[in-house]
């Protein structure tokens, strides 16, 4: 039974991977841009955004936020399966997240809202840190990597989200909403994005100590995380450039 399990495994991933090749040669119609693993993460992400505002008035708000949710997983699981191990982690971070919000749709339960939010934040968390390792291995600018660093840019700012989310359900009052926001925890998406790129409207405001702390830190992550990667793009960009400069006359000797 284990060596028929174990060739059903290897088969399927050997589909995968032919999948994958063939989903990589593809570019979108009249454009140089290559259809990579992290254009589905993009998309679905921009969708969330996009969307959700103008969808609620005819779906449930908790209904449509977990919809979105399980497809920006879904999307995030294919982004980083290229390694196994990595794909397999993924996905029972990924279970552990979505059943428990699921559940709760149907068993009205705080714990299982709890459960849901710190392995959602481990989520981002995990799949920020697999596409961050890529993006600093690799040595040429391609489109898939830009797309990557966009991808995660805009997880930094959902896994926030869902830090300041958690945080209001374990210590409720830890935010001041204003008055004609709905009440519930989506709107920590919103405020999540103001804080990461500094714009600071103010019209929701941290209260207690924790959730000031949570503030300051995205803030500068989000400062940070641009300084960083201008300087990686900008080195590879020199790296290439030199390289190509000095590669030319040598295959002109050649020639």
């Amino acid at each position: 039974m284990s060596g028929l399990f174990g060739a059903f495994l290897r088969d399927l991933q050997i589909q995968e991977l032919g999948i994958c090749r063939m989903i990589e040669d593809v570019h979108i119609p009249f454009t140089q841009i290559r259809i990579g693993r992290f254009l589905f993460l993009l998309v679905s992400l921009l969708m969330m955004f996009a969307l959700r505002p103008f969808l609620e008035d005819f779906i449930g708000v908790n209904l449509l936020m977990e919809i979105f949710f399980t497809v920006v997983l879904i999307s995030g699981i294919y982004a980083v399966s290229w390694r196994k191990r990595i794909f397999y982690t993924s996905m029972l971070i990924a279970f552990a997240a979505l059943a428990p919000e699921w559940l709760n749709l149907f068993i009205s339960m705080p714990a299982l809202v709890l459960v849901g939010k710190v392995f959602g934040s481990f989520f981002y968390f995990f799949v920020v840190t697999v596409i961050l390792s890529y993006l600093f291995k690799e040595d040429v600018i391609t489109g898939d990597m830009i797309i990557g660093s966009i991808c995660v840019y805009l997880l930094i700012g959902m896994m926030w989200a869902s830090l300041f989310s958690l945080l209001e359900t374990v210590q409720p009052g830890s935010f001041r909403l204003p008055e004609s926001a709905k009440p519930g925890l989506n709107n920590f998406p919103y405020y999540s994005f103001v804080t990461l790129t500094t714009l600071g409207y103010g019209d929701i405001t941290p209260i207690t100590t924790p959730a000031r702390s949570l503030s300051i830190l995205e803030a500068i992550m989000g400062q940070l995380y641009i300084a960083i990667l201008i300087t990686r793009f900008v080195g590879i960009h020199i790296s290439q450039f030199m390289e190509k400069k000095y590669s030319e006359p040598e295959r002109q000797k050649q020639l």
